[in-house]
């Protein structure tokens, strides 16, 4: 992959995740966070933690998900890879809180995962697009 297909699958990606993700965790979900970790959650976001996870996340995908889909010149295999990919990211933190934070909400595992699933395999098609 050059370097100028690698930046357009992360435009791509980052633009598909950001939105998306901030839909979600801005308007759609947001109630359902506040309910489920309460005194947990931070009435302020660290936008810098927020964002190196984003620019992190998103280099990882076009890596380990969007390139092995585009040598094999595949959309599924860019969704699967994204979907399983995103499952297993947003695992390490729902398993880990879960394993480790009292009282961490059970539900929110279940529906952080099923989102972390679906958010990435859909911005992993979105970069994948980018360079079909």
């Amino acid at each position: 992959m050059t370097v100028s297909s690698f930046l357009r699958a992360y435009a791509a990606t980052a633009g598909l995740m950001l939105t998306l993700d901030l839909v979600w965790l801005g308007v759609v979900a947001k109630g359902f966070y506040a309910q489920e970790m309460g005194a947990l959650l931070r009435p302020d976001v660290r936008w810098g933690a927020a964002l190196t996870f984003y620019a992190l996340y998103v280099a990882a995908i076009v890596v380990f998900v969007v390139a092995p889909a585009v040598e094999r010149e595949s959309l599924r295999r860019a969704i699967g890879l994204g979907a399983f990919f995103g499952l297993c990211a947003y695992a390490t933190y729902d398993l880990t809180s879960l394993a480790l934070i009292r009282d961490f909400p059970m539900r929110m595992v279940f529906v952080d995962l099923a989102w972390g699933t679906v958010l990435t395999a859909g911005a992993s098609a979105a970069g994948y697009a980018a360079l079909r």
